[in-house]
């Protein structure tokens, strides 16, 4: 068995095969920073729109109970169920639109990185995922330092952000010891979105930091040497069903190409059905006349479809497209033994142009 390549003899960036093959088994470049920046977003959108309306409903709810304790009926079970139904109806009205919103970016922030993809190799049990020594090896190897060094640089960014905010706040966190008790749960709120506001922003400036890291360090992680390059080039090269899928997709572009080029052509020579050449020639543009495509059988039939769609006109010669046929290639100018034929046929044409000009 081959030995894996260290990283120093892997200077080669990976190619498109290896990308797609990493794709395929789940190993996709992802930041775990965009998924706090969409929880601390989702929550900063449930605090200015569901929390107020939806804690003061709560409140009424609450008053009504407390205030007028004695006129909620609990002689029965059924009464007690009532009670707690209509306590868990306000309940749900501010919980679950925030569970909504939390679960929806959640997952926004999933597939907004990658795709969804169903990868069974990843959901395959692993020991090695429980084995407390493949653990402190993830733990103490390169990768985990990053990661804590990230955590570190992440945590300091914060509390420095939420430390100057406090700091410019503490005015009004003493005025608030002095406002009036019905205003303090707004005073409060309004000091939370401030905080989440700020937390959100820095958040998002890590998030764009780490994703262009986390994606140049996938790509670093899939480089391969010159020798994995070589034997990947041999592999593709040898499989027989590649190589037919290869000459197969050339053939069909090449097909497309030629069929979109007939549009330029100035004229077709065709046999009735089984030979087609579009031919482009202006005098302006020099040169001899140019072959834009050729085909036999059904490619003969679609350029001549392609030629009528554009008014070109179709001249049937048996002879002289059969011998052009065998004899030209594409994107070249015809050969010299056919240079008194065709010529023959541009002046057919242009005598043809002549008589359908109007007179003046």
């Amino acid at each position: 068995m081959a030995e894996k390549p260290d990283r120093d003899s892997r200077t080669e960036e990976a190619t498109e095969k290896k990308i797609r093959d990493a794709i395929e088994r789940g190993n996709v470049p992802v930041s775990r920073e965009v998924s706090i920046f969409a929880f601390t977003a989702g929550l900063l959108i449930i605090m200015a729109f569901f929390v107020k309306t939806g804690a003061a409903a709560l409140v009424v709810i609450l008053e009504r109970l407390l205030d007028n304790a004695n006129d909620w009926r609990l002689a029965t079970g059924f009464d007690a169920v009532e009670l707690c139904r209509l306590i868990a109806e306000q309940a749900g009205a501010l919980l679950v639109p925030a569970f909504v919103i939390l679960i929806v970016a959640g997952l926004g922030a999933s597939f907004a990185q990658n795709p969804p993809r169903i990868v069974f190799e990843r959901i395959r049990p692993d020991f090695s995922r429980v084995s407390p020594a493949e653990g402190w090896h993830r733990l103490f190897s390169m990768r985990g330092a990053t990661e804590f060094l990230k955590s570190v640089v992440k945590f300091l960014a914060i509390a420095l952000i939420i430390a100057a905010m406090l700091q410019a706040d503490r005015l009004q966190f003493v005025d608030a010891m002095f406002v009036d008790p019905n205003v303090f749960p707004d005073v409060i709120m309004q000091m939370a979105m401030r905080f989440v506001s700020g937390i959100t922003v820095a958040t998002l400036v890590i998030v764009t930091v780490d994703l262009v890291w986390s994606r140049m360090n996938w790509r670093r992680e899939l480089r391969m040497s010159r020798q994995e390059v070589k034997d990947e080039a041999k592999q593709i090269e040898g499989d027989p069903m590649v190589k037919a899928r290869m000459r197969s997709l050339a053939l069909d572009r090449r097909r497309r190409n030629m069929i979109a080029a007939v549009s330029r052509a100035t004229m077709v020579v065709a046999n009735p059905t089984h030979y087609a050449v579009a031919l482009r020639y202006v005098r302006d543009e020099g040169g001899a006349p140019q072959v834009l495509a050729k085909g036999k059988d059904y490619l003969a039939l679609r350029i001549r479809a392609a030629a009528e769609e554009n008014n070109i006109p179709v001249i049937e010669d048996k002879a002289l497209a059969r011998s052009m046929y065998d004899s030209v290639e594409v994107d070249r100018t015809i050969p010299p033994e056919f240079y008194r034929a065709v010529a023959e046929l541009i002046h057919m044409l242009q005598r043809r142009e002549r008589r359908r000009a109007p007179i003046h």
